[in-house]
């Protein structure tokens, strides 16, 4: 069992190899030749360092119809790391959780992070997990935006979406959204969202006690 762990910035190490060498040193050993994993590097034309947009409120209710970029759906990718399978890693920086899989390669989601002010990073292991939780907005929160609801029942207009995955015994999920064009945006006050079919594959995929790996 981990204890959680919350780091100052720039103190979790990143063993993820960016860049063309990385792919052809995958191909040269034939680490995607079972994996059937694909290779994107960090595409630099996604990454976005402060909001671009605004968060929605709480209570609205994304249309069905809504798209996602399809770099942001979940997707094996070659990743290098001496983390062991099943450890969800979360780059902050690029937008990304990587769900840690044998043989070099990860199952990719694409995610919202943390406002300038609200990224952090650590290490922490999942909790507990909930199907449509509710969500009560923790005081700090109720301060700097005193018209949010005090509760909110679990449901499609829900901040928190479709599961939860509690990380340790902070304040931060990770979990899905009622505003899918967040995703790969700067918006959240620290925690990380994916659209609510997304955190429902990797919900399906993670038991609790899970490792976590936040770096910026």
């Amino acid at each position: 069992m981990y204890r959680s762990l919350i780091l100052p910035a720039r103190m979790t190490p990143r063993h993820a190899p960016h860049g063309r060498w990385a792919l052809a040193l995958a191909l040269l050993c034939g680490w995607l030749s079972t994996a059937n994993a694909q290779f994107f590097g960090t595409p630099e034309e996604l990454r976005r360092t402060t909001p671009t947009i605004a968060d929605r409120d709480p209570g609205y209710v994304p249309s069905d119809t809504a798209e996602l970029d399809g770099a942001y759906r979940h997707q094996p990718v070659f990743y290098r790391t001496h983390e062991a399978p099943g450890t969800i890693i979360i780059d902050t920086s690029d937008r990304f959780l990587y769900l840690i899989q044998p043989n070099n390669v990860a199952i990719r989601y694409g995610i919202g992070v943390g406002r300038d002010g609200f990224q952090w990073q650590g290490l922490l292991t999942i909790s507990r997990k909930s199907e449509w939780p509710d969500w009560t907005p923790p005081p700090e929160m109720i301060k700097r935006q005193p018209y949010l609801p005090r509760f909110m029942a679990g449901g499609p207009g829900n901040p928190m979406g479709a599961r939860a995955l509690y990380l340790g015994g902070t304040v931060y999920r990770i979990h899905g959204t009622n505003a899918p064009e967040t995703i790969g945006q700067a918006v959240s006050s620290g925690c990380f969202r994916l659209v609510n079919d997304e955190v429902a594959d990797l919900y399906a995929r993670v038991p609790v006690g899970t490792k976590v790996i936040i770096q910026q």
